[in-house]
């Protein structure tokens, strides 16, 4: 059976990635309950530029934007097709929405404008 997964690139600024673990950790757990079949929060941690034979990839980093005072996050969350995908983010979001409407002071423990988020049907799978 296909799947179908979201992806995130994302920069969270040392010294706020136990806030932020802490708040995937919470998205794990609804999106989980809510019929995702694997999630997924991954720190960088050897993100350097690489050379394949006389091509040299870019580096996380670069291509996210971050700083030396940032790193960057590589995230994912599976699902059974698209479908599904769009009924369980649709859960996710009501939960989220009921969840943090009474905190006017909450902010984003990582920088919205360095995340990148896209829909991906998985053409391979091992």
């Amino acid at each position: 059976m296909a799947k179908y997964v979201d992806g995130f690139v994302l920069v969270v600024p040392k010294g706020k990635e136990a806030e932020y673990q802490k708040m995937a950790e919470e998205g794990r757990d609804s999106w989980m309950k809510h019929g995702a079949l694997q999630y997924f929060e991954c720190r960088g941690d050897d993100l350097k530029q690489n050379e394949m034979g006389d091509q040299k990839s870019r580096a996380y980093k670069e291509m996210a934007g971050a700083g030396d005072d940032e790193n960057v996050w590589f995230s994912f969350i599976v699902f059974e097709s698209k479908e599904h995908r769009d009924e369980v983010n649709k859960k996710v979001m009501a939960e989220m929405d009921e969840s943090y409407s009474d905190q006017t002071d909450f902010e984003m423990p990582n920088d919205m404008t360095k995340m990148a988020y896209g829909g991906f049907e998985v053409a391979v799978e091992g």
